[in-house]
């Protein structure tokens, strides 16, 4: 699946003891201590909750996700543990409010409607929910999915994430899907009948795909008229299948480049907006949850190999969950769900929030900089003087916004790495 939080190396230390709670007052007092950074409000808060297992690990896929064994994952033991990662982050948290949840993999539909149920009455049960929380699931066109979604509606889904990749039978071959192109038209038109909104998520620049076959999937999937669609370009990962063995036929720079042109196009014939490097939506319909990670927002992430953001008075911080389904159950039960955690330093903030906020198409508040990471204006002046300088970006000073111009939206990584230090 595309949409969800990058995951992190495997942590291969053993389990530790179970902890009490002045491990997490102490870890908590470290956080609170004076420092130099000077943070205002605390942003919104989502939440990731990282569902590992799918049925088969597709060979373009570096994320955490593990194929399920002959006897299924083992979904109670995996929630008892979310819930004791979920109690012991609370004083993590205290007094927020939970705007969005992201329920990602791996294949979260292969858990069950009941397990989806029980999974959102905990959440609710510890962290309040804003009124109208986007709860995302991302789910396998799969038929076996499939006949879940109305009961994952009825469970508290409010918004369905449909992993297509392509409507070409021979590439989803190619791309290791378990699905059909049958399967994906029936997927769309079930999230259609029990969704109000859901997302379609399609790929580019495939083996072999050429521009006219690249135009025929987006218009198929723009037919199904979905109300946000998430377009990638295919790029080959380390650690992945497709790293050690390359497809062959993989479309140029070029090629890609007309097949962008493409998609740019028809979807705003369509009817759909791109405000995000990749994605596409119709008025209403942007991702809260994934806004809310570009606009440099925090998150909890638990789970298997889950990342979590979050800001303190004088301080940013980052977590990572235990890597390993089966480790990550251990710890997580013995009240040590975290493998890493760090401070972000101040030289980094300006590159992380950066890296973010420029996928943003209509770009950002120059004081929402200040505002998430505690630094003055003057810690960016001269990578936006500079960015500015060769076209790739747009400084509205009347206004105070930032944005890519649209040569910097073409050349995105040229442009965030303007601010690495």
């Amino acid at each position: 699946m595309a949409e969800g939080i990058p995951l992190s190396p495997l942590d291969q230390r053993s389990p530790p003891p179970a902890a009490d709670l002045s491990d997490h007052q102490a870890l908590l007092a470290r956080y609170l201590r004076p420092g130099t950074l000077q943070l205002g409000a605390p942003p919104p808060l989502g939440l990731y909750i990282h569902l590992p297992w799918c049925l088969r690990k597709c060979p373009y896929c570096d994320f955490n996700s593990h194929e399920a064994a002959a006897g299924g994952h083992p979904e109670a033991r995996y929630l008892d543990a979310l819930r004791a990662d979920l109690e012991r982050a609370l004083p993590m948290v205290w007094g927020r409010h939970v705007q969005t949840i992201f329920i990602g993999g791996g294949t979260p539909s292969l858990f069950s409607p009941e397990g989806i149920e029980r999974l959102l009455a905990d959440v609710r049960a510890l962290l309040p929910l804003t009124p109208g929380c986007e709860i995302t699931l991302e789910a396998n066109p799969g038929t076996f999915e499939r006949e879940r979604f109305r009961a994952f509606r009825q469970a508290g889904v409010t918004r369905l994430s449909i992993g297509v990749q392509t409507f070409d039978d021979a590439r989803l071959q190619t791309l290791g899907r378990v699905h059909s192109r049958a399967q994906a038209l029936a997927a769309a038109e079930e999230a259609h009948a029990a969704f109000d909104t859901f997302n379609l998520d399609l790929m580019y620049a495939l083996p072999g795909q050429t521009l006219a076959e690249a135009e025929a999937d987006l218009r198929t999937a723009l037919a199904l008229a979905p109300p946000h669609l998430s377009v990638y370009h295919l790029t080959i990962e380390p650690n992945t299948v497709f790293a050690s063995r390359p497809p062959a036929a993989l479309p140029d720079d070029d090629l890609a480049s007309e097949m962008l042109d493409q998609i740019t196009a028809l979807t705003g014939e369509a009817g759909l907006a791109r405000y995000e490097v990749s994605a596409y939506a119709r008025p209403g319909h942007r991702c809260a949850h994934n806004l809310n990670y570009w606009q440099f927002g925090d998150y909890l992430g638990i789970g298997a190999g889950a990342h979590t953001k979050l800001s303190f008075p004088n301080r940013v911080v980052r977590q990572v969950r235990w890597r390993d389904p089966a480790m990550y159950m251990e710890h997580a039960l013995a009240g040590r769900a975290i493998s890493n955690d760090e401070e972000v330093g101040r030289k980094a903030l300006p590159f992380e929030f950066m890296l973010n906020t420029l996928r943003l198409k209509d770009g950002f508040e120059l004081a929402l900089f200040g505002e998430r990471t505690g630094l003055p204006p003057s810690a960016v002046a001269a990578g936006l003087a500079e960015a500015e300088r060769r076209g790739l970006l747009e400084h509205d000073r009347s206004a105070g916004i930032v944005r890519p111009s649209a040569r910097g939206f073409d050349f995105l990584s040229d442009l965030q790495s303007m601010f690495l230090t």
